[in-house]
């Protein structure tokens, strides 16, 4: 019996390649997003369709539609990227990546706490920018908020998880070539996705809830 992959925000760039990626090592791989893209709907995924991970109604009906399924390993992968400073703050704009980067990732791990088991793995696409102590510019204060405090519920998470075997990964990617920053990154999604499937292979009780780079680095808190 194959593992089951869950990948949320699956329509493009990285979560994307996760989805080709896992498929080629022979998962069952299941792609949580709210519009499919043609992309998406062209590989062998099972796509859940009109979920917005910040939506509670919508994510609540996930465990329904996987009735019956175990889940190995669950990617918080949606996100939302603004940059926001003193002379031109949105307030609007600092809410809304709270409520998709780090109250949604919490949201869709409770609701599918039931279909994971012992050996089940949860990955949160964060970033270095939740670092405080790699903070050296100022900027983009909603994402590095809602970043930071995705972080401290992931490792909450990891030590309350771990009686039940389920170990907690937060992992950056680096800097991508999305839409998420209009394709300026340095590294492609392919890239990316490669070395984060590698991060979460190594993932284990024993380092649960560390902070690591795509390439292997240990970030800073």
């Amino acid at each position: 019996m194959s593992k089951h992959v869950l990948v949320t925000g699956a329509n493009r760039g990285i979560g994307l390649e996760f989805c080709k990626q896992y498929l080629e090592q022979g998962y069952e791989v299941t792609a949580v997003v709210r519009q499919p893209s043609d992309e998406l709907t062209a590989l062998n995924v099972t796509v859940i369709a009109d979920v917005d991970v910040s939506n509670a109604q919508q994510v609540a009906t996930l465990p329904v539609k996987l009735t019956g399924k175990n889940i190995d390993i669950v990617i918080n992968n949606a996100g939302v990227f603004h940059n926001e400073t003193l002379e031109n703050m949105d307030f609007v704009a600092i809410e809304r990546q709270l409520q998709i980067n780090a109250i949604a990732p919490l949201r869709v791990v409770h609701a599918l706490l039931p279909l994971l088991k012992a050996n089940s793995k949860i990955a949160m696409i964060t970033s270095r920018m939740g670092s405080i102590a790699d903070n050296g510019s100022g900027g983009y204060i909603g994402y590095r908020m809602s970043k930071a405090a995705l972080n401290a519920a992931s490792v909450s998470l990891a030590h309350e998880l771990k009686a039940q075997h389920i170990a907690v990964g937060l992992f950056h990617p680096g800097f991508v070539q999305t839409q998420m920053v209009n394709f300026a990154g340095d590294i492609s999604p392919q890239v990316a996705a490669e070395r984060l499937c590698q991060r979460i292979d190594e993932l284990t009780l024993d380092n649960t809830g560390g902070f690591w780079h795509s390439n292997g680095e240990t970030l800073p808190w």
